[in-house]
């Protein structure tokens, strides 16, 4: 759950990521790998997922088969090596979560959807609503 959990540092580089476990088979890094080959997008599912792809990405966003605890931190400045849309809820604010998004469509991007989706109501969190991001 420290994903969740908010950031208090002032520096970001001063705060600890929590770790999760990731496994990624050969036979899944192998069907990523032929997608990226053929030109197709890798749209990830989540936060989670997007930790675990580039986190095992190679500098040229290949991914090899792996099964480990990842401690990525992604927030505005990270060059995403593999990933190339994300589906994800809607964050809670000054988390991690909010970072990494702001990371891959700007933060101007994500405040502004953020403002549209409480004018719509959406519903926020981990059972609310989601949005694609590209």
């Amino acid at each position: 759950l420290g994903t969740f959990r908010p950031v208090k540092v002032e520096n970001i580089l001063e705060h600890h990521m929590h770790s999760e476990f990731y496994q990624i088979e050969v036979v899944e890094a192998e069907k990523i790998n032929r997608a990226r080959r053929e030109g197709h997008r890798v749209i990830c599912v989540g936060t989670t997922s997007c930790r675990t792809v580039e986190s095992v990405a190679t500098k040229n966003g290949c991914i090899c088969a792996d099964e480990d605890d990842t401690s990525i931190f992604i927030y505005p400045g990270y060059e995403f090596k593999c990933m190339d849309a994300l589906v994800t809820n809607f964050h809670l604010p000054e988390s991690t979560l909010i970072m990494l998004i702001s990371a891959f469509a700007g933060y101007d991007n994500v405040m502004n959807a953020y403002h549209i989706a409480v004018e719509e109501r959406y519903r926020f969190f981990s059972f609310g609503d989601a949005m694609f991001i590209y």
